[in-house]
């Protein structure tokens, strides 16, 4: 990090998932430096969790390639990862950013050749599997991780397994006295992409999330389906391993509810949609296999009406308008039971499923009214538009819930308005 030098020419991205990515590949494409900073050890956020995109059920893979082969060759984009943006202060073209670096315990020399993970035996759990399962505690993030650097979880460190994992590698890439570092950068704009995580669903207590080992969530059941998930893209249920045939989505899991999300999350409907559609990649024609989703009303607008129309086609899927009152669970068999009143038909149900899924909702994974102030945020925290936020220009699902096409194109406009801050500067120094 001390090689790093920023001014107030440099525009700081805060977040390296699919918005951030692209607003820093935008600015750094158009001349100016940047500085992309991400929490987690690689980039790619949750779009990199996805089994596949809808509407095209095209794999992720594709598009972070890309956006990874863009990232490599341009020299004006610095990427730190396991950094955060801890405070801000100052204004547009003069802004003061701190930003805490956590160890990762492994340097620039490692190959990823996996000699680290081989030699210890300690476990930890998965995160990149939304803990699903447990990963070796020296582990590579994903196939796709950038950089290909692995990590050494500091649970081990001082431990006779982190010493094993040090004595493995041949390239010194192993640092087991690594520190926290805190810096802080100069810098003119600020993007801030830090995207969004999951409605605790745990907090939805009909449900029994927390307590009912086959009610999962819609991020889980897509690492589920990944053949690098947790399952090894089978659909298994958590309680018994047997395959799930017989599955129920349920649509705004805590989202447009006054006790938890009165926002619209506008995704859920979409992935669940798209998710139906798995039943068939998984069982081919098995009549056994089907798929209930009941729901408020299906938001599926624009150019996502056709994919709509083309799962109501599906034998396989069935819809059900209701809001599930709760959710109870035979003890014999393990099945989740749905109950709730068809508002079509007006007649109450107990329906036995062999898998839920919630359609958890999107909120901002960082109050910046903590670390920036004087930021505008609507009710649910996202950031919105106002000259009062100077230069500091949300991207993507920081500024409202969104799917990855409109987050990409958002990041896009926040990259040109922080490209106007720093180009301002320039021309008054000029």
């Amino acid at each position: 990090m001390t090689d790093i030098v920023a001014t107030n020419e440099t525009i700081l991205v805060a977040g390296g998932g699919i918005s951030g990515m692209t607003a820093a590949i935008e600015a750094a494409e158009c001349g100016k430096d940047v500085i992309l900073v991400e929490k987690s050890p690689s980039l790619g956020g949750r779009v990199s969790q996805l089994y596949k995109y809808f509407p095209k059920l095209c794999f992720p893979t594709c598009g972070l390639e890309i956006n990874l082969r863009r990232i490599k060759v341009n020299k004006r984009l610095h990427i730190l990862t396991m950094t955060e943006v801890t405070n801000v202060s100052g204004n547009a073209g003069n802004y003061t950013a701190t930003v805490k670096t956590s160890p990762r315990y492994v340097n620039e020399n490692c190959t990823a050749c996996g000699a680290c993970a081989e030699a210890v035996s300690a476990e930890v759990d998965n995160p990149f599997n939304y803990n699903m399962n447990k990963t070796k505690a020296v582990y590579l993030p994903h196939n796709m991780a950038h950089p290909q650097r692995y990590v050494i979880d500091p649970g081990i460190i001082g431990s006779d397994e982190a010493d094993k994992a040090k004595a493995a590698c041949k390239y010194q890439a192993i640092e087991l006295d690594m520190q926290e570092t805190t810096i802080e950068l100069n810098v003119g704009a600020i993007v801030w992409a830090t995207g969004w995580k999951p409605y605790d669903a745990a907090k939805i207590q009909p449900y029994g999330y927390d307590r009912f080992d086959n009610v999962i969530t819609s991020v889980e059941f897509e690492r589920m389906m990944d053949p690098f998930g947790p399952t090894g893209g089978k659909l298994l249920r958590p309680s018994d391993s047997k395959q799930a045939k017989n599955l129920a989505f349920i649509q705004c899991a805590g989202s447009r509810d006054r006790n938890h999300l009165t926002h619209c999350s506008r995704v859920c409907c979409m992935a669940s949609l798209k998710q139906a559609t798995y039943l068939t990649e998984q069982y081919g024609d098995d009549e056994k296999a089907k798929a209930s989703i009941y729901y408020i009303d299906i938001r599926a607008i624009d150019r996502f009406e056709d994919f709509y129309r083309k799962v109501q086609d599906d034998p396989k899927v069935s819809f059900i308008k209701s809001k599930v009152a709760n959710i109870t669970v035979d003890q014999e068999s393990g099945n989740p039971i749905l109950h709730g009143v068809d508002t079509e038909g007006y007649h109450r149900y107990s329906n036995p499923h062999d898998l839920v899924v919630l359609a958890v909702g999107m909120t901002p994974s960082v109050d910046i009214s903590e670390i920036a102030s004087g930021v505008s945020t609507d009710s649910s925290g996202f950031i919105q538009v106002n000259v009062d936020n100077g230069g500091i220009f949300a991207a993507g699902c920081a500024s409202n819930a969104l799917d990855v096409n409109r987050s990409v194109q958002n990041a896009t406009a926040a990259a040109l308005r922080a490209i106007q801050v720093v180009n301002k500067v320039s021309a008054a120094e000029a």
